[in-house]
């Protein structure tokens, strides 16, 4: 009687234990049995300014360790339904094409295997490797946007796939996006958000000036909805340890206000955080971001 030939997924060629999101116990962190997947994206390679994001993955892990994995807000530990980090993708490929075509080929084997995936980058160009992969399960997607830059430019620096670029490229799958905090864009975006149909855009100023907003723009949007966060979201009060800075951004009650009331009301299939760049000898950024996520998925899984 032949054998039967085992085959390889990629969970089993990137599983291993340790290090973990949070320093869970083991029994947490097995991918059969874990609800949750953290995949570690450290990819850079068209980011402006500031360079670093390949570092922002092992910074968050790291800190994340320090995390308290009990949420008073919600009087939960959300991770016992099982949170899974694997190994960085190696995504270090000639072309930035070819690097996101493989984030979507990781991306898509996790989401077919039903876990709820987050990404930590790395640069924001990975957002759309994640998003075409979501796309495939979820044809009706809506991408959420926190960000301080539209990224909305056709291309930038001679190629498309830029991290400025990103956004432009979502919208051109046919996919609806909403970019919130936004505080910073060149005038050609300026002109293309002017033509859209639907509003693509709110900035920090209009949400600041009008905290309603969040329930309205929440209100319009179509499940389901993948997340992608840029940590320059935030005021860089909160958030030195970024690339592209931008002052007048938002702070951490106004944005995990905001997650929360978005998880009471839309369906929310996975979402990524990205642009981390750590600054050495300072550890607030990659600490607040590290418990975000824990707060995201909390959010998510506590309901």
């Amino acid at each position: 009687m032949d054998k039967k030939k085992k085959t390889t997924t990629l969970s089993q060629h990137l599983y291993r234990p340790e290090p973990n999101f949070l320093g869970l116990p083991k029994e947490y962190t097995r991918f059969e049995s874990a609800s949750v997947v953290i995949l570690p994206i450290p990819y850079e390679a068209t980011t402006s300014y500031r360079s670093g994001t390949k570092f922002g993955p092992q910074a968050i892990l790291d800190a994340s360790r320090y995390v308290e994995t009990y949420d008073d807000e919600l009087d939960c530990e959300v991770y016992h339904v099982g949170i899974h980090t694997l190994p960085e993708l190696d995504s270090n490929l000639d072309t930035v094409e070819k690097n996101i075509n493989r984030i979507e080929q990781a991306a898509r084997e996790l989401i077919q295997q039903n876990k709820f995936l987050v990404s930590l980058g790395g640069e924001h160009s990975i957002t759309l490797g994640l998003v075409r992969a979501f796309k495939r399960k979820y044809p009706k997607l809506t991408v959420v946007q926190l960000d301080a830059h539209a990224d909305l430019r056709p291309q930038f620096e001679g190629t498309k796939f830029s991290h400025a670029c990103v956004m432009r490229q979502i919208r051109n799958l046919g996919i609806p996006t909403v970019g919130l905090g936004i505080r910073s864009y060149s005038q050609e975006e300026a002109v293309y958000i002017k033509k859209q149909r639907n509003r693509c855009i709110y900035s920090a100023r209009d949400l600041k000036q009008n905290p309603e907003l969040f329930s309205e723009i929440i209100a319009a949007l179509s499940s389901p909805i993948y997340v992608t966060i840029d940590v320059d979201v935030f005021d860089p009060a909160y958030v030195p340890g970024t690339g592209t800075p931008e002052p007048d951004g938002l702070d951490w009650e106004t944005i995990t206000g905001f997650l929360r009331q978005l998880t009471n009301s839309v369906d929310i299939i996975g979402f990524d955080v990205v642009e981390l760049s750590p600054i050495g000898g300072q550890v607030t950024s990659e600490f607040l971001v590290a418990k975000l996520i824990y707060k995201f998925i909390s959010y998510i899984f506590a309901k």
